[in-house]
C-alpha cells in the first residue's frame, strides 16, 4: 500500500504545481493585456494631443494669412490713396498754371526815357520759369524722383523770388518723400511754412510734414503740426484734412 499512497501524493503534488503554472500563465497574460491597454490608451491620447496641436497650428496659419492679406489689401489702398492725392495736386497744380500770368509791366520809363519799364526783368524770363518748372514737374510725374529734387531745388536757388517758387519749394519736398527720405522733406516744406507762409503751398506743406512726423514716430509733432494748419489757415481744404486726422487719433 506504501507504494501506491507515495505514487498518489506525487500525482497530487503534480497536479498542483501543473495549476499553479496555469494560474501563473493567466495571471502573466492580463498584466500583458492590461499593459497593452494602458500603452495603446496612453498613445491614443499622444495622438489626439497632436492632433489637437496641428488643428491649432493650421488655424493659426490660417489667421497669418488672413492678417497678410488685410495688410497687404492695406498697403496697396495707403499706396492709391496717395497716388490719387498726388495725382490731384499735380492736375491743380497744372490748371493753376493756366491762369497765373507774369506781372504786368509798368508804365513808368526808365530816366532815359527809354519805354522801358524801371526795375523790369530781362524779357523772356518768366517764360524761362514757367519751362523750367514745368520741366521739373514733369520729372515728378515720371517718377524720376531724384531728377525732380535737382530741378526743383535748382528752381528755387535760381528764381527765390518767382511766383512759382512756393510750388517749386512744396514739390522739392514732395520729392524727397517720395524717395523715402522724410527728414529732408520736412526740411523742404519748412520752408515753405516759414519763408512762403502767406502762399496756398504753405498749409498743403503743414499736412506733408505732419505726415512725415507720422512715419518718423513723432505723434507730438503730428499733433502740433495738424494744430497749426486748423489755426492759421482754418479756411483752407488743408485745414478740413487736418480736422478728420486728428478726430483719428
Amino acid at each position: 500500500m506504501r507504494p501506491v499512497r507515495i505514487a498518489l501524493l506525487i500525482a497530487a503534488l503534480g497536479a498542483v504545481q501543473a495549476q499553479a503554472g496555469v494560474f501563473d500563465d493567466e495571471e502573466a497574460r492580463r498584466q500583458v493585456t492590461d499593459l497593452k491597454i494602458k500603452t495603446e490608451a496612453r498613445f491614443d491620447q499622444q495622438a489626439k494631443a497632436q492632433l489637437d496641436l496641428a488643428s491649432q497650428i493650421q488655424r493659426q496659419a490660417e489667421e497669418i494669412a488672413r492678417l497678410r492679406g488685410q495688410v497687404e489689401t492695406l498697403n496697396y489702398e495707403l499706396e492709391t490713396a496717395k497716388k490719387r492725392q498726388q495725382d490731384f495736386y499735380l492736375d491743380l497744380d497744372s490748371r493753376l498754371r493756366k491762369y497765373e500770368t507774369p506781372p504786368a509791366a509798368t508804365a513808368s520809363s526808365d530816366p532815359a526815357g527809354n519805354g522801358t519799364p524801371a526795375n523790369a526783368k530781362p524779357a523772356g524770363e518768366p517764360a524761362r520759369e514757367g519751362q523750367e518748372y514745368e520741366a521739373a514737374l514733369n520729372q515728378f510725374k515720371a517718377a524720376k524722383y531724384k531728377e525732380a529734387a535737382a530741378s526743383f531745388g535748382g528752381f528755387v536757388q535760381k528764381y527765390p523770388d518767382s511766383s512759382l517758387a512756393p510750388n517749386a519749394q512744396y514739390w522739392l519736398g514732395n520729392a524727397w518723400y517720395a524717395q523715402h527720405n522724410c527728414t529732408k522733406a520736412i526740411e523742404a516744406q519748412s520752408v515753405v511754412t516759414t519763408k512762403y507762409a502767406d502762399s496756398a503751398k504753405a498749409p498743403d506743406a503743414w499736412l506733408a510734414i505732419a505726415t512725415c512726423q507720422q512715419e518718423l514716430g513723432n505723434p507730438t509733432g503730428v499733433k502740433r503740426s495738424l494744430e497749426t494748419v486748423i489755426a492759421k489757415y482754418p479756411t483752407s481744404p488743408a485745414a478740413e484734412s487736418a480736422k478728420t486726422r486728428l478726430k483719428k487719433k
